[in-house]
């Protein structure tokens, strides 16, 4: 994340970047609540093979990672960053099979977020990792019909969690020195493995051209359009607020899947979403420098 410049807040109105990222969440989610209805067609994993197909194209397209030289230093992060990327699509769509929108991004939303604050020490800290762990507790089944979420689900959205770490870690040092346009390596690796792997798998609709002009849209919205939009926030908006307005992510999803897959989440699930969001706003207000700039992957 950096911090906005002088020349362009003073150029670019101060409510702009904000909208702007607001919009790229908005696609995101609602790229994810589009892949949700092809579910019974083509299956999660066909379209996770279809969005990270479509979208590394298009991001080859754009960033033309071709050109780009690594060190050998920098091969390993760089493959790890690749198939966490890849992991963390596959494990998320098979999670959102069994579990509604909002709940598994408020779930996967507690691996950088455990990332952020491992290895604190400051009281204040503590009551971030209280409250994120009172969100887990309410939206995991750790209790006979606590929230009514699938466990298998739950787990998966987790498993995605600890993917976006790593590729978090990962991607710090993969991308140092050339920045978004690693995402189009890493997404080129997360291809080659888990394309196949979820055609295998894939219900026999994803061979229908009817399904073609859906994938490319939800490549879009969950991919080019959001990647491009957040770059722009980045450079216009202080860190603390990238990362403020970023952890609202969850509810995006929650009302995301209300408005355009019905699902509607329990009092007890909204108890849990709001705790993770509290306290990853919490922990990014509070998060003492040097900040790093993060590359995301949306879903």
């Amino acid at each position: 994340m950096s911090a906005a410049s002088p020349s362009s807040s003073g150029t670019t109105p101060p409510w702009l970047p904000v909208l702007v990222l607001l919009i790229a969440m908005t696609s995101i989610q609602g790229g994810a609540a589009l892949a949700k209805t092809l579910f019974s067609d083509v299956g999660a994993t066909g379209i996770t093979a279809l969005r990270l197909a479509f979208g590394t194209v298009i991001l080859c397209v754009i960033f033309k990672p071709w050109r780009l030289q690594f060190s050998r230093q920098q091969i390993t992060p760089l493959l790890l960053y690749g198939l966490a990327l890849g992991g963390m699509n596959y494990s998320f769509y098979l999670a959102l099979r069994t579990i509604p929108l909002g709940v598994g991004v408020a779930l996967e939303f507690t691996g950088p977020l455990a990332l952020a604050l491992a290895g604190s020490r400051r009281p204040l800290d503590f009551l971030w990792v209280v409250l994120a762990l009172a969100g887990l507790w309410f939206l995991l089944p750790l209790s006979k019909d606590i929230s009514g979420v699938d466990p298998k689900g739950a787990m998966l959205a987790v498993l995605a969690g600890g993917f976006w770490a790593v590729y978090i870690l990962a991607g710090k040092r993969a991308g140092a020195h050339h920045g978004p346009a690693t995402v189009a390596m890493g997404s080129l690796i997360a291809s080659v493995i888990f394309v196949p792997v979820g055609l295998a798998f894939a219900h026999s609709g994803i061979w229908s051209l009817s399904i073609v002009p859906v994938a490319l849209a939800i490549a879009v919205l969950s991919s080019a359009l959001p990647y491009s939009l957040e770059m722009v926030a980045l450079t216009r908006l202080p860190a603390k607020t990238f990362g403020t307005l970023m952890s609202l992510e969850p509810a995006m999803a929650a009302m995301s899947g209300m408005l355009f897959l019905g699902e509607v989440l329990s009092l007890v699930q909204w108890l849990g979403l709001l705790a993770i969001i509290l306290a990853s706003v919490g922990s990014t207000l509070t998060l003492r420098p040097p900040k790093q700039k993060i590359i995301r992957v949306g879903k």
